[in-house]
């Protein structure tokens, strides 16, 4: 298992990111993609991949509802 700090930004079609609900957990977990496959209520949308380790997933419904994961070390 391995330590992360994840965000966890929720946004809805109206608001978008400007007033999206945010959180900060410290978790362990065997990846990010484990974590967020156990934990998201719509479809993985994309993975993106930094160089320093870091992580950032999109998933969201065709209505505009979309939850962003960011992951770091």
């Amino acid at each position: 298992m391995n330590r992360y700090e994840v965000t966890i930004e929720c946004m809805t079609p109206c608001g978008g990111s400007k007033y999206a609900r945010r959180e900060i957990l410290e978790i362990e977990a065997e990846s990010p993609l484990a974590y967020v496959e156990q934990n998201r209520q719509y479809p993985i949308l994309e993975i993106l991949e930094e160089g320093n380790g870091e992580v950032t997933i999109l998933t969201g419904n065709a209505v505009g509802y979309k939850t962003r994961y960011y992951f770091s070390l």
